[in-house]
């Protein structure tokens, strides 16, 4: 054999490798294709699944957590958040996924809606950046903020208004936001914009409902004949429960006094506030009730238009004020407030107390035109009775007893008979008398009284002011106008002139408090100051002598102790009976 001869099987050992790593490489691109389709497979099965998430409950606050949850989920990222705008433009809720609560606490108060997001909120469309504190417009971050470099953002909308922005940071294994991140972003944005929508109208829906059922009852309850104080304590009850507030108060005026005094609070802390006096100038309350227009506070303890009033007792945060009837004549100012901290409330939350309000005020005009008539038709009942007392009774009565007394001189004679006779016309004279009595009695119950105890109260306490150099503050609760009697009310009026000329003249206190509490068994008067105390030395005192007096005449206590943390604290106390006029 020709030894120059190829062995064809040797042919594939010199064949050349080039082929061979060609098709490697394209089977690697291929398996990176099915990777790929695999991976943008598993991201539409995420991003549906999220749609069925977010849009599976009706509830409006989980359906805004699920939101910003599945946005992180679908692009893989650290941060998340939701910013709910407001009517003016800022934002007015903040959702946050991956931000521990230590570290909300610590960053404070929710971004307001300036720097980046502000920017989102002005130019509503997607925006990526690679490096977020290298924008012109970023802001930087405040003090125990995480950091953050790369940045998503895009509005959600609802309909065709922006009703927020979604913003996710801080892509995991320190890669970039890409356009198919931003593009499943806004695929999400649309989904939350109709799951929004959905839970709104489910919220509006529901929260009707529960208005109009709790409009029924107010009416009912007020056309039913029930005390308007149950029925004002009932109807903050219902706001409350409606808005979601932590604290609901209805302050109300005081006759024509200019000043209002809580009348009815619940919620938490009510019990500071409850029968709280308000200042005619420095108070929110006190705005509304001149302008009868709504006032809306981020934060009313902070809010410089307001230097008194609940919001110096307790730290109260994001609250509206809105008036109680028409702007012609408003009944009372009704507040709804959540802590320092709180959420604000949603401006539909705000239409529908608004309303239920105007309901309410409706309502309680229509009872009060019905205790009117009422009280109308026993005024004339009682004019009745009296002229017919007086026209009838009282003029047959004296006839008979002048036709008795012109028997007398016939029956001189017999004086047993006389004496008979003449008993018989002394007892009619006397049942004149208390017929009489009995007819100015109902004549006087006919006059409305026009200075009731809290008004008179609300006097005592300004004109103390003129002293004192400021203005007490001063809590009235229960029925002082209508279930304390007039000897009590006078005592009462003495007992609160002496404590505030002792604190003004020998206490120089530069702050009071006045409480008068009224219940079923007890009047009470509270007075405290921050004065120096009760001097030891003084033996002589002859103001807390008579106050003492006037306790112990209508069988009451006095006691005098030690304020803390300086002053003196007096309180007076009185039993009131059932039963008197």
């Amino acid at each position: 054999m020709d030894q120059g001869a190829r062995d064809p099987r040797d042919q594939s050992a010199s064949v050349p490798a080039t082929p061979r790593l060609r098709l490697d490489a394209l089977l690697e691109d291929l398996q990176e294709q099915v990777q790929r389709v695999r991976d943008t497979q598993n991201r539409v099965h995420t991003l549906l699944d999220a749609v069925l998430s977010i849009g599976s409950n009706l509830d409006l606050d989980v359906v805004l957590h699920r939101i910003v949850e599945s946005a992180v989920k679908l692009v893989d990222c650290r941060y998340g958040a939701l910013g709910v705008l407001s009517d003016e433009g800022g934002i007015k809720q903040f959702i946050t996924v991956g931000v521990d609560e230590e570290t909300i606490a610590r960053i404070g108060h929710y971004p307001r809606g300036e720097g980046i997001l502000g920017l989102l909120i002005r130019e509503p469309h997607p925006l990526r950046l690679t490096v977020l504190n290298e924008h012109p417009d970023s802001v930087g971050f405040p003090p125990g903020h995480p950091p953050m470099t790369t940045f998503l953002g895009t509005p959600v909308q609802v309909r065709d208004r922006i009703f927020g922005n979604l913003y996710l940071t801080e892509k995991n294994g320190g890669q970039q936001f890409d356009a198919e991140d931003e593009a499943v972003l806004r695929t999400l944005g649309a989904a939350a914009g109709v799951a929004i929508d959905n839970a709104r109208l489910y919220d509006d829906a529901r929260r009707r409902e529960r208005w109009l059922t709790a409009s029924s009852e107010l009416t009912r309850t007020l056309l039913s004949g029930a005390d308007p104080h149950e029925a004002l304590h009932s109807f903050t009850t219902t706001v409350r429960d409606l808005s979601g507030a932590d604290l609901v108060t209805l302050a109300v005026p005081v006759s024509d006094t200019g000043k209002l005094v809580v009348e009815a609070a619940d919620g938490t802390d009510a019990r500071e506030v409850r029968g709280l006096a308000l200042p005619d100038s420095t108070s929110l309350a006190a705005k509304v009730f001149s302008s009868g227009e709504t006032i809306v506070s981020d934060s009313l303890s902070q809010d410089p238009r307001s230097e008194s009033g609940s919001a110096a007792v307790l730290d109260l945060g994001p609250a509206f004020l809105i008036p109680l009837g028409t702007r012609e004549r408003v009944r009372g100012v009704l507040q709804v407030a959540n802590r320092q901290g709180g959420p604000a409330f949603p401006d539909a939350t705000v239409k529908m107390i608004t309303g239920f309000a105007d309901h309410a005020a409706l309502a309680l005009e229509i009872a009060e035109h019905r205790r009117d008539a009422e009280e109308l038709l026993v005024l004339n009942d009682r004019e009745r009775i009296a002229r017919d007392l007086h026209d009838l009774a009282i003029q047959r009565l004296f006839a008979g007893g002048l036709s008795l007394q012109s028997v007398l001189n016939r029956v001189g004679d017999r004086p047993e008979v006389a004496e008979r006779v003449q008993r018989v016309v002394d007892d009619l004279d006397d049942t004149i008398k208390v017929i009489r009595s009995t007819i100015y009695a109902l004549s006087e119950r006919a006059r409305p009284d026009t200075a009731g105890l809290r008004a008179r109260l609300v006097a005592e306490v300004s004109q103390a002011a003129e002293t004192l150099g400021f203005t007490p503050a001063l809590r009235m609760s229960g029925l002082l106008d209508t279930g304390v009697p007039e000897d009590h009310r006078e005592q009462l009026l003495a007992v609160l002139r002496e404590a505030l000329s002792n604190a003004a003249r020998h206490a120089h206190a530069t702050a009071v408090e006045v409480t008068a509490e009224a219940t079923d068994t007890t009047l009470r008067l509270r007075v405290t100051d921050n004065g120096r105390g009760i001097d030891p030395a003084v033996t002589r005192r002859s103001g807390l002598a008579n106050i003492r007096t006037r306790a112990e005449n209508l069988g009451g206590t006095i006691t005098l102790t030690p304020h803390q943390p300086t002053g003196t604290a007096l309180e007076w106390t009185v039993p009131l009976h059932t039963d008197a006029p």
